[in-house]
């Protein structure tokens, strides 16, 4: 089949052989995109209407009804059979909690992250434990065959199945796909990958596009699941076009600093399970560990400081219990400087706003730090009753009393309002030992709260809270 390229203006649909940087029918800059076009793309089929209008004008005039019947292809959804979805196991429980489960046949999976991070390691890990269950073949476009090997070695590889394949032309991975047939394919990356009918460099829009398309196709045929690594821009976003994160199935960022030991693991899109789930690795000299207790990565030392509170926040079904610091200091500048490391810095100054209107607190003519212990970025509202606390705290120079968590959202009337997953929350919390819990008054606790050890006590305003939390009302001069 005869395949070509055609330069396409994405405003206007005009096409040329040649690229120009501004469109000659419709005068858009930029917008020509090269486009594979088959032999079958430029057969054109002539519609039902223009057929029966030039047969009336035979002079066999036939009616809209007279028209010949077509076959139908469509069907009744209650006739469509089913199928078990069985999922494969990745290898790694976290990896399958942020899946929904484990990688579903036929489908496609994107993961993002920064240079470094270690989708490759992940990836490789992941293809190494499955390969001892079923046939995994790994393309590396980016790297030889020997430097995945010797990656592989370090990462404690053994005499497994696994699959090797170097190569980035696009037509040599598809054959190597159609023979060998595995279960589990795994692309690094797909912005390495050309397909030589395009002439534009690998990585541009129309490669990247083309090859996805290409192996999308295959994998839905072979029911192969696919795991594709993508390049992140400056920005941090997706390389390459947005049709990309809609064609796959699920969209993965691997996060985390560099300089740092654990990774984070996130769906943002995901077609067969939820997208709030998170799983937590921990990078270490043979590759990336599992994490089973996240909550001991953000919790601070034991020592009770002025200016810190323990929160417990949630990730889909998994509570983190979290720390947070704050640090409140007199301002030598006009305007008071505001930074916060993990927290929305609109959400501090939204808070610094409540407790300076309803408490009296002078925190406008005051610098204020705020951090999350560990780096992890805690965007739900159930932690503003513990940044209040710990502004305060560090405002009064107090201190927490240990074993202390706070669980609330603060309303802009000071109200604390009741907040989701609370029992799984508690239970957390309980589990790491926490004595006490400050929590908003008309969460529903009563029969579900029977079970846990731990001494609840429920406050309506934030004012009511603080002098639960620190045994002082942080309103009073004196405190």
């Amino acid at each position: 089949m005869g395949r070509s390229s055609l330069y396409v203006c994405q405003t206007c649909g005009a096409q040329t052989r040649q690229f120009f940087g501004r469109c000659a029918a419709c005068g858009s800059w930029n917008s020509l995109v090269e486009q594979v076009v088959t032999a079958s793309d430029t057969r054109r089929r002539r519609p039902v209407a223009s057929s029966a209008a030039a047969a009336g004008a035979g002079g066999g005039a036939l009616g809209a009804t007279d028209l010949p019947p077509r076959s139908r292809r469509s069907e009744s959804i209650h006739t469509v059979g089913e199928r078990p979805l069985q999922r494969l196991g990745s290898g790694y429980g976290e990896l399958d909690r942020v899946l929904g489960g484990g990688l579903v046949p036929g489908s496609l999976v994107l993961v993002g992250g920064d240079p470094g991070i270690g989708k490759s390691t992940l990836l490789l890990q992941s293809a190494e434990a499955m390969a001892a269950r079923h046939s995994v073949l790994y393309v590396s476009a980016e790297e030889s065959a020997q430097q995945v090997k010797l990656r592989w070695r370090r990462l404690g590889g053994d005499g497994s199945q696994l699959q090797l394949l170097a190569e980035t032309d696009l037509e040599l991975v598809l054959q190597e796909l159609e023979s060998l047939r595995p279960a589990v394919a795994i692309i690094d990356s797909i912005q390495a990958l050309h397909d030589g009918d395009l002439a534009s460099a690998p990585g541009s829009v129309a490669q990247v596009r083309e090859c996805a398309a290409a192996l999308a196709r295959i994998a839905k045929r072979q029911d192969t699941a696919l795991l594709l690594v993508g390049h992140v821009t400056k920005e941090g976003m997706l390389a390459g076009p947005k049709v990309l994160e809609h064609l796959v199935d699920a969209v993965l960022t691997f996060e985390g600093d560099r300089f740092a030991s654990h990774r984070l693991l996130r769906a943002v899109k995901n077609r067969f399970g939820a997208t709030h789930e998170l799983g937590v690795f921990e990078m270490r000299d043979r590759g990336l560990v599992e994490v089973t207790n996240p909550s001991e990565l953000f919790l601070g030392s034991d020592e009770p400081s002025a200016g810190t509170a323990t929160i417990v926040a949630c990730e889909g079904t998994r509570a983190l219990v979290v720390e947070l610091q704050s640090l409140v200091s007199t301002t030598s500048y006009a305007s008071p400087r505001r930074t916060a490391t993990g927290i929305g810095t609109n959400r501090l100054h939204q808070i610094l706003a409540v407790l300076e209107k309803h408490l009296g607190l002078p925190l406008s003519r005051f610098d204020c730090y705020l951090a999350v212990a560990g780096g992890l970025e805690v965007e739900e509202p159930a932690a503003d009753l513990g940044v209040a606390t710990a502004v305060v705290a560090s405002y009064r120079d107090l201190t927490l009393p240990p074993g202390t968590v706070l669980v609330g959202e603060l309303g802009l009337g000071g109200q604390l309002r009741p907040v989701g997953q609370l029992e799984l929350r508690l239970q957390e919390a309980a589990r790491l030992g926490f004595r006490r819990a400050v929590v908003p008054k008309g969460s529903g606790l009563g029969p579900m709260a029977a079970g846990i050890d731990l001494q609840l006590m429920e406050a309506g305003t934030v004012a009511e809270a603080l002098v639960m939390a620190l045994g002082v009302n942080p309103a009073d001069d004196r405190a």
